[in-house]
């Protein structure tokens, strides 16, 4: 049987005596030590961005916690007060991840709506190989990339068909699998439109033996028909040559169906042919875009539950705790020892722990 203590926080006095100079009749007090700030310890300022952020609980429920759970009777503002502490203890870390973005050579991104003090707003992800970073955008233009990632990004940009990715990114992309199959999908089963079926068929049936191939590739031999050996990189490309004249030969034929769905579909397969293959011959790309949805997911939650935020200062906040606790995770760190050490840095006059990718 599995038990825990009862909990019962303790409260440190600092006792600051006046000393009056006999000559000049001057008070002076005695200063507080440097790592004693405000009148909660590191400990529990973590915890309560810690609640909020990873555990997405609304300001009054944690309020309500620290009450029932830990005996502590405080305000909501004294909760809103440790929260921004915590932001502005992890803006050096999250400033280190803005400036190492443009220099990642794989990113995937995402965004979605949100919300400030009733204005739409909309919060973006960048997803890299070791970290994960957010922002709160007034927009959803190409300048949030521009803004982040630098006028020319040189690495590989994973994303959906959003026409601001285009419009952006002149290099190597990779368009989400995900999305695509959805679509096609879409096609293939609307009774509406029977003309636009064969398309949609033909499309899946090249689709899965794509991916079939891909499987082996990753070693997972999900389909065990013919007893399938695992196959190497240049087998890969090899076997997947014929899939993928075959797909935009099929997007060719249908650029001018009279269906619209067929059509869009056929002239994003046909136009950015080169793009939807990079995950074949590039270490480390993904075929889908579900890394960065996973990462908006946590996001998406908090803004069904709090509604957003008030201030600028609140976007700010929200953006930079997500990308801690987001990075923490991806690097397999301990994401409210992270924090607590992060708090007790600046009271201590030094710098916060880095979230950069290790070199090894």
């Amino acid at each position: 049987m599995t038990e825990i203590p009862e909990i019962n926080p303790h409260t440190t006095e600092y006792p600051c005596p006046q000393v009056v100079c006999e000559h000049g009749q001057k008070t002076t007090q005695e200063p507080l030590p440097e790592e004693v700030r405000g009148n909660f310890g590191p400990h529990l300022t973590a915890l309560i961005a810690y609640w909020t952020v990873v555990c997405r609980v609304p300001r009054r429920l944690v309020e309500a916690m620290l009450a029932d759970v830990l005996g502590l009777e405080i305000s909501l503002g004294s909760t809103q007060k440790a929260w921004e502490e915590v932001s502005q203890a992890v803006e050096q870390p999250c400033q280190q991840l803005q400036e190492q973005l443009p220099r990642e050579a794989v990113l995937n991104v995402d965004e979605t709506g949100w919300r400030s003090n009733g204005d739409k707003r909309w919060i973006w992800t960048f997803v890299a190989k070791q970290f994960v970073f957010y922002a709160v955008a007034s927009t959803r233009s190409a300048a949030v990339l521009v803004a982040l990632l630098g006028t020319v990004f040189r690495g590989i940009l994973c994303c959906d068909r959003l026409p601001v990715y285009f419009s952006y990114h002149s290099g190597r992309m990779q368009l989400c699998w995900a999305h695509l199959k959805r679509d096609i999908l879409g096609i293939a089963e609307d009774a509406r439109s029977r003309s636009a079926q064969p398309f949609g068929r033909d499309a899946l049936a090249v689709v899965a033996r794509l991916f079939r191939l891909w499987y082996r590739f990753r070693g997972d031999l999900r389909d065990r028909r013919g007893n399938p050996q695992p196959i190497n990189r240049r087998q890969l490309l090899r076997k997947s040559m014929p899939l993928q004249k075959k797909l935009f030969a099929l997007a060719e034929t249908h650029l001018d169906h009279a269906n619209k769905e067929v059509r869009n579909l056929a002239t994003a397969l046909y136009v950015h042919c080169e793009r939807w293959f990079t995950f074949l011959e590039v270490k480390g790309v993904e075929p889908t875009n579900n890394g960065a949805e996973r990462a908006l997911r946590t996001a998406l939650q908090w803004r069904k539950i709090c509604f957003g935020n008030r201030r600028r200062s609140g976007e700010i906040a929200t953006a930079r705790l997500l990308t801690v606790t987001h990075t923490c995770k991806r690097q397999q760190r301990h994401a409210l020892g992270y924090l607590r050490e992060a708090v007790q840095c600046p009271r201590r006059r030094i710098a916060a722990p880095s979230l950069l990718p290790r070199r090894i």
